[in-house]
């Protein structure tokens, strides 16, 4: 099809599609590459970030894990999981802004997992800032132990970086 949306996983291409058909802009070829460009270079962010954070990517995280943890799925959304404190998380979700089917930023001081979190599957919440999330491509938690205040502290950086070079992301897509 196109350069960046040929780069695109072919598991995630259809969710590629579906994204630019919701997105506002036209529904053509010239859009998709756009929005696969913007979604490989919203990656590169991501990967960038755990990295400097000195975060690991893991393949699945258990719902009862005291851990926080940063996580990046199909869409380019971001939820920020913070560790688990008197029994709840802080949670706050961050929409790749460029849908019109989701909120742009929602967040919950007393979330809930439904259940456990695998990479290619959704995210449910009993309680969270939104019911479910699209399939899960990432999820990075910290390399070394720390304390549950540390670990909030470092996740909401990484999570506030990645966010505002995505913001500036969707603003090059919309802005061509």
């Amino acid at each position: 099809m196109g350069e960046f949306f040929d780069k695109i996983p072919d598991y995630i291409k259809d969710h590629i599609k579906e994204i630019t058909k919701r997105s506002g802009m036209p529904d053509n070829e010239e859009s998709l590459e756009k929005i696969s460009e913007g979604w490989l270079e919203k990656e590169r962010i991501f990967e960038q970030e755990i990295s400097n954070m000195k975060m690991i990517e893991i393949n699945s995280f258990e719902k009862d894990d005291p851990k926080g943890a940063l996580i990046l799925t199909y869409s380019g959304s971001l939820i920020n999981l913070g560790p688990i404190v008197d029994n709840v998380r802080k949670v706050s979700y961050a929409s790749i802004g460029l849908r019109q089917d989701v909120p742009e930023l929602a967040t919950n001081d007393l979330s809930e997992l439904e259940s456990n979190i695998d990479i290619d599957d959704i995210i449910e919440f009993k309680v969270g800032p939104v019911k479910r999330t699209s399939a899960v491509y990432k999820i990075s938690i910290c390399e070394e132990e720390l304390s549950a205040t540390e670990q909030e502290k470092n996740i909401t950086k990484a999570a506030t970086v990645i966010i505002d070079d995505f913001v500036e992301v969707n603003k090059t897509i919309v802005g061509d």
